[in-house]
């Protein structure tokens, strides 16, 4: 039998040795009695301030009776059904909103209240009925309190909360309801990035959802913004591959995500001045790019970003307003081939420009179109200019070497134009031979051969 150790209505340690026992329904209606009688006593000491000297005894009994109700849900559904059925999802979070507004910090009052939150989660795991009756007691108003709480086990228990409640149908009250609770799932995983639900809950629900991840980006933070593309960077880049509800998902962030740079990308330019080395929308956008490149890395998802209307220009453009800047004057955009020391702070537009290189490549693999637009642009004379070591930019010559070959593949006229460079001595005949190039003269014309593999999106 399940051991009762307070006042006959204690629990053993979680989780109990004795898990799926089924107990009898008498015992956990004493529980729920007990709980409305020490929910009255709350209840008073939120109106009186001095009777909350006295609440301890009753906080230590409420969490014994929830380490009690935790305990006996542990893979029984026999419980699950019972406990449910007397209603004790609902005493209980009625009895937690009181704790919201007794808002006292000691030990005791937050033990009663991650005990509750145990039990809830306990009583969910597995269980539809379960998941239901705490949905609809819960959302949004507990998850709201409890995912910016100042203990990190309360959030890290709402959370987990949470994520076994959370189903596709339910996904949308997210959205239609309380986006309020989306939000804070993401200020929660930016806050402990070590965690596990959070992070669950953004990589296999809300990122799912492109309607909800649109209305939550006009709403983020910067930060929060960082921190929500770090993780669709993390989804891109993960073990699994995308399934075909995440690739639909992210066919339509790649939009989102697009529509922002072009719209943000010269905020960028800010870093060169002094004083703004932390500029939050930069650094944002900074993000953006990145996660662009690892779309366009994608197959399946580098098609419509390469006919997405003028993200090509942009990207080619503001390669050139960087790389000038960083010729005008010294600045976080001036190539540099100092290496840092281990203590040296990384420069915040780090790998900017290898980024806007390497997109462009990826924008140009087997695409005529595009090829051609690069040309008119006059970005293939930049992209050679680009060609050096840089500390500020790591793997920029070998991306630079990545899209020039994309760019000259079957491509007549690019090929053309950088044996005529070269030719001119417009362009370095060792840098092109690090690119795997060489120019050749036949029958009086001036041709550009490689003499590596062809290329590939990366």
């Amino acid at each position: 039998m399940l051991r009762w150790q307070l006042l006959g209505l204690g629990a053993a340690c979680f989780p109990i040795e004795a898990s799926g026992e089924t107990a009898s329904e008498r015992i956990f209606r004493s529980i729920q009695h007990i709980l409305v009688t020490a929910s009255r006593e709350v209840e008073l000491a939120c109106q009186d301030d001095s009777r909350r000297a006295h609440l301890e005894p009753q906080l230590q009994l409420i969490a014994e009776c929830f380490r009690c109700l935790r305990n006996a849900c542990v893979q029984c559904p026999g419980n699950q059904g019972m406990i449910r059925n007397l209603n004790l999802i609902g005493t209980t979070v009625r009895l937690m909103d009181l704790f919201q507004k007794l808002d006292i910090v000691q030990e005791s009052h937050w033990t009663a209240f991650r005990c509750s939150l145990q039990f809830l989660g306990n009583i969910s795991a597995g269980n539809e009925a379960s998941q239901q009756a705490v949905w609809r007691d819960a959302f949004p108003d507990l998850f709201l309190y409890c995912l910016c709480h100042p203990d990190e086990k309360v959030v890290a228990y709402a959370s987990m909360i949470l994520f076994t409640c959370l189903s596709t149908e339910r996904l949308r009250d997210l959205q239609t309801q309380n986006l309020g609770v989306a939000l804070r799932v993401i200020e929660a995983y930016r806050k402990q990035p070590e965690s596990e639900w959070a992070f669950l809950i953004i990589l296999d629900y809300l990122l799912k959802s492109p309607e909800l991840v649109k209305s939550m980006y006009t709403k983020l933070s910067h930060p929060e913004r960082v921190t929500l593309l770090d993780l669709m960077i993390a989804k891109l880049l993960g073990d699994e591959p995308l399934t075909r509800e995440d690739l639909t998902a992210f066919l339509s962030h790649a939009e989102l995500v697009a529509s922002n740079f072009q719209e943000k990308c010269k905020s960028v330019l800010k870093l060169a001045s002094a004083g703004h080395d932390n500029d939050e929308e930069a650094l944002a956008t900074i993000r953006l790019l990145h996660v662009l490149c690892e779309m366009t890395a994608n197959c399946e998802l580098l098609g419509p970003l390469q006919a997405f209307p003028g993200l090509l220009e942009t990207v080619v453009e503001i390669l050139q307003l960087t790389h000038l800047a960083g010729k005008q004057t010294p600045n976080v955009f001036t190539a540099t081939a100092c290496m840092r020391g281990d203590g040296d702070v990384s420069n915040p537009a780090m790998g900017f420009k290898s980024h806007l290189v390497r997109l462009i490549g990826n924008l140009c693999y087997k695409n005529t179109k595009n090829q051609d637009k690069v040309y008119e642009l006059d970005g293939i004379p930049l992209i050679l200019d680009n060609c050096s070591m840089d500390d500020n930019n790591p793997f920029l010559n070998q991306w630079a070497v990545y899209a020039i070959r994309n760019l000259t593949e079957q491509n007549k006229r690019n090929q053309e134009l950088i044996a005529k460079m070269e030719d001119h001595g417009l362009a370095d005949t060792a840098v092109l031979k690090k690119m795997g190039l060489e120019v050749e003269k036949r029958d009086g014309k001036l041709t550009l051969r490689s003499t590596k593999k062809g290329p590939s999106c990366e």
